[in-house]
């Protein structure tokens, strides 16, 4: 029988999500057979999508942190790790070239690294202990793994060296100063993307409905001017295109970035009648794929959504 988290964890996420999505939802259908949907076979919860080698794929089981692989050439996706108690998966990245698969932690305060070759545990990172905490979503650069906290306006970094290793202390990055400084609302930084071979990071503030730029080095941030986006969660960026996925709007905008990430325009708003609350997205070339979370709702069953990138 498939465990549950420490009730600790557990009341402490739910404490949190409900300020931050509407009550009543109605409960989840599940979608119909269709080859643009993947169910996570056994899932109880879901958040966090990661793209693996070639069309790979792994997913988190948000409450109980197992992590799901899929294929989204052959539409099946199975349990992958089997994960101790007390443990979250909320947003994640796979380094393929490392075998490594860093996950943010969620009301643990922690990162979690897992090896994709051995299926252990590598890596059980402490990010932070405020009381306040939502570890939320990660990217990664060539020098390590940086996490968003959805509770708190800072970030952390975990150095990672050349062959896949641990490399030194978290570092915490105090946003001081800028627009993404603000953590008032219930839910503030959320997703978080590297732009510039890592020299710039791009967070999204969900109770702001913006994307800021913040300066790695000295935490100082920068609106990047453009449309509201509501709901925003997870975020993807390729070049000058980002992908902002609006989880209760049940959409994905397509934006594309000026040069100097300054300002973006609103290319394309991606929907689907799959779509169920999505929360995070991966790419294969053409090819989105976005988690379906259900938060809020009594669901039985959790799925990944397909539909074009047209980048």
């Amino acid at each position: 029988m498939r465990r549950t988290v420490q009730r600790r964890t557990a009341v402490g996420f739910i404490a949190l999500l409900a300020l931050f999505l509407p009550s009543a939802l109605p409960a989840a259908a599940s979608p119909p057979g269709r080859d643009d949907v993947i169910v996570l076979d056994g899932a109880t919860s879901a958040e966090g999508i990661a793209a693996g080698e070639g069309k790979t794929f792994y997913a988190g089981d948000l409450m109980t942190g197992d992590i799901f692989r899929g294929d989204i050439r052959d539409g099946k996706a199975k349990r992958f790790i089997d994960v101790p108690d007390g443990r979250m998966a909320v947003g994640m990245k796979a380094d393929v070239d490392k075998e490594l698969l860093f996950v943010a932690g969620g009301g643990t305060g922690k990162a979690y690294v897992y090896s994709t070759h051995t299926r252990k545990t590598v890596a059980e990172v402490t990010l932070t202990t405020k009381e306040k905490q939502f570890i939320n979503d990660v990217t990664l650069t060539d020098h390590g793994a940086w996490f968003t906290n959805s509770a708190a306006a800072e970030l952390y970094f975990v150095p990672v060296g050349r062959h896949g290793k641990l490399a030194g202390e978290v570092q915490t990055l105090p946003l001081k100063t800028g627009p993404a400084s603000d953590a008032s609302d219930a839910f503030n930084l959320n997703g978080i993307a590297s732009a510039k071979g890592g020299r710039v990071l791009i967070v999204a503030h969900s109770g702001n409905s913006q994307l800021y730029t913040v300066d790695p080095d000295t935490g100082k941030s920068a609106l990047i001017k453009g449309d509201s986006l509501p709901n925003i969660d997870g975020i993807l960026v390729k070049g000058r295109t980002l992908w902002a996925v609006q989880n209760m709007s049940n959409q994905i905008s397509r934006l594309k970035l000026s040069g100097d990430l300054s300002s973006f325009t609103v290319e394309e708003v991606i929907k689907s009648e799959a779509f169920d609350i999505p929360t995070t997205v991966a790419k294969f070339g053409n090819t989105l794929a976005a988690v379906n979370a259900k938060f809020g709702k009594k669901a039985t069953q959790y799925e990944v959504v397909l539909v074009p990138a047209r980048d």
